[in-house]
Parts: C-alpha cells; sequence; structure tokens
C-alpha cells in the first residue's frame, strides 16, 4: 500500500490522461474529417469510414500500449471493459431517458454482428488455446476475431455508397460509428457547404491532426502508468482499474454524445455510437494487442470468467427485446445498469 500522497499524484495524473484522450480525440476526428472532405471524399463515407474507427482510438492506443508494456489485465481490461461500461451504464442512461419504437432494420445487421462479435470472442477465450496454464489469443484466432470488424466496416461503406447514390428523402445516413439513422426531408440540406481550405483553416486543422494523435498517446501512457501506479499504491488489482478508472475514462466520448442525443432527442444518434463503438472494441483492438504482443494475448481468467460472458448478456439484454418488439423499453434500461451494479459487485469480490 503506497501513501496517500503517491495514490493522490497517480489519481491526478491518471484524470490528467483521461482528459488528453477525451480533447485529442476529439481533434482527431475534426482534423481527420476535413482532410478527407478536402481530398473530396463523401462526408458520408468519412463518417462510415474514417470517422468510425478514429473515435476508437482512445480504447486502442491504450490497450495497445498497455500491452507493449506487459499490463495485458489492463489492455484486456480496457478493451471489453469499455464494451461493458458502454452496455450497462451509458446504453441504459440513454434508454432510460429515451425509450421508444425503432426502425429495426436499421438496427438488425449491427445488433446481429455484436451479439455474434461477443459470442466469438467467448469461444477463442474458451476453446482458443492455451499457454503456461492460461487462455490465449493468438495471431490465427484473432484474424478470426478481426473478420468481423472487416465485415463490419465493409457493411459501413456500402451502406453509404448506396446512400451517395440515392440521397432520397428519409434516406438511411450511417453516422460515426456505424449506425444507420433516419434524415427526415427537413435536415437534408440543398447542397453542401464548400470546405473552407484557406491558409488558416489548413494550419488550424493540422494543428489539430498532430496535436490530438498527440494527445491520445500522451495521455494512454499516462493513463496506463498511473492506472498501474494506482492499483500497486492503493492495493487494486490492475483489472479492477482496467474495468473501472480506464475503461470509463476511455468511454467519455461515447457518454458525452449520449448526453448530446438527449438532450436533442436523437436517440437514434445515441445507441447507434454505442453499438458501433462496441463492435470495433470487440473485433479490432484485441486482435491489434495479439500482434504487439509478439503473437499470443494472454487473456486474464477474470476476462475469461466475468468480462467477457458479462459483456454477452449485457448485449442480449441491449439489443434482443428490441429486434423482437421493434422498440427499446425503459425496462431495459433498468435492467442494464442493474447487471452492470452487479458485474462490479461480483468482479470487486472474487478478484
Amino acid at each position: 500500500m503506497g501513501s496517500a500522497g503517491e495514490i493522490a499524484l497517480a489519481a491526478v495524473l491518471l484524470a490528467v490522461g483521461i482528459a488528453l484522450i477525451v480533447k485529442g480525440g476529439d481533434f482527431f476526428v475534426d482534423a481527420a474529417s476535413w482532410i478527407a472532405e478536402v481530398l473530396g471524399l463523401s462526408p458520408l463515407l468519412v463518417g462510415a469510414t474514417i470517422v468510425s474507427v478514429a473515435t476508437t482510438l482512445p480504447e486502442l492506443i491504450v490497450s495497445i500500449i498497455a500491452t507493449a508494456r506487459g499490463t495485458v489485465e489492463i489492455a484486456v481490461g480496457n478493451a471489453v471493459g469499455s464494451v461493458v461500461a458502454n452496455l450497462g451504464l451509458i446504453m441504459a442512461i440513454s434508454l432510460l431517458f429515451m425509450p421508444g419504437k425503432v426502425d429495426r432494420k436499421q438496427y438488425l445487421f449491427k445488433s446481429i454482428v455484436l451479439l455474434a462479435a461477443c459470442l466469438n470472442l467467448l469461444l477463442v477465450g474458451w476453446f482458443g488455446g492455451m499457454a503456461d496454464g492460461n487462455h490465449i489469443l493468438s495471431v490465427g484466432l484473432g484474424v478470426i476475431v478481426l473478420e468481423l470488424f472487416i465485415v463490419f466496416f465493409a457493411e459501413n461503406v456500402i451502406v453509404a455508397v448506396k446512400t451517395m447514390k440515392n440521397p432520397v428523402v428519409n434516406a438511411l445516413s450511417t453516422d460515426s460509428n456505424g449506425a444507420n439513422t433516419e434524415i427526415a426531408s427537413e435536415e437534408v440540406p440543398a447542397e453542401e457547404t464548400p470546405v473552407k481550405k484557406d491558409k488558416k483553416t489548413i494550419w488550424i486543422n493540422v494543428l489539430k491532426f498532430i496535436g490530438g494523435a498527440a494527445g491520445i498517446i500522451g495521455g494512454a501512457e499516462l493513463l496506463v502508468i498511473n492506472g498501474q501506479k494506482l492499483a500497486l499504491a492503493a492495493g487494486v488489482p490492475e483489472g479492477i482499474i482496467a474495468i473501472t478508472l480506464v475503461a470509463i475514462g476511455t468511454s467519455l466520448p461515447e457518454l458525452v454524445t449520449t448526453i448530446t442525443a438527449i438532450a436533442k432527442k436523437k436517440s437514434s444518434i445515441s445507441v447507434g455510437n454505442i453499438i458501433g463503438a462496441n463492435i470495433i472494441d470487440m473485433t479490432l483492438i484485441l486482435p491489434v494487442c495479439s500482434m504487439v504482443s509478439g503473437g499470443t494475448l494472454i487473456f486474464p481468467r477474470q476476462a475469461i470468467i466475468f468480462d467477457i460472458p458479462f459483456s454477452l448478456g449485457l448485449a442480449a439484454v441491449a439489443v434482443l427485446p428490441m429486434l423482437f418488439t421493434k422498440k427499446f423499453h425503459r425496462w431495459q434500461g433498468a435492467a442494464l445498469l442493474a447487471v452492470y451494479g452487479a458485474y462490479l459487485a461480483l468482479r470487486i469480490i472474487y478478484t
């Protein structure tokens, strides 16, 4: 157990890391979108490709750095813990405040991919392979997980291209994480606003791009290093820090999106953003970490027993009722919060 000063310093630096990640992510996404539009890419296509991946950069960079430093509990806990936090906390808030009818077709494909990603990772974790008594994710098995990301990404692009070719009223639009959302006729602009290309705008976006990337990487370093220090100083397992402070910290962009969507009564944007972010977290981050680790990523025992099974359970509660009833229910939000609370309690008790 470290001194109170060590714990306080680690906590402050961890908070600084989270702030850098969140703000850096904002800058990076804005600049990347501007650069893509300057190159002549459609904003819709940019949202389906560049932005969808860029918005999950915080989780990706944190897990990569944690893997490189040998702190696999933080790497895996952040990736899967972010999914659990997104569903059990952030989507729960969305459904509690904004239940209602939805167009099932908008969510069908991505709901199936989300459930498949959680189930696939569970099966790979349990039956994929062992090394020194530990469950592992090899590069070969990681490719199997990555295939779902490729399918999800390709579908985003296909929907975006189809929408560009058929810009009809109430067309489906793909948001930054691949969620299909309806655009009402009054929301369709008569013509696209020209992209600014003056010298000042160019410099601002170049600095945003570089500064955003630096903020994400620097913030991730602070988050991993001080998350590890905080765990050591406070006598708390790294896995607990990973699924709470780190996972929730890297999920703050989704929380901000949800709060904004609630304020603007745009439930489809919030839910779609969460589902898309979770798919990318489950199908991209761990395979990449497996490559960074040199071919085998060790799954901590608690991830196999608690984190991944609970992510599958939360995903089922979040999307299955909607697929059958064509609406999101307030009770789903309450159920997600209850399951999330039970998960945290069990995780702490049995760690």
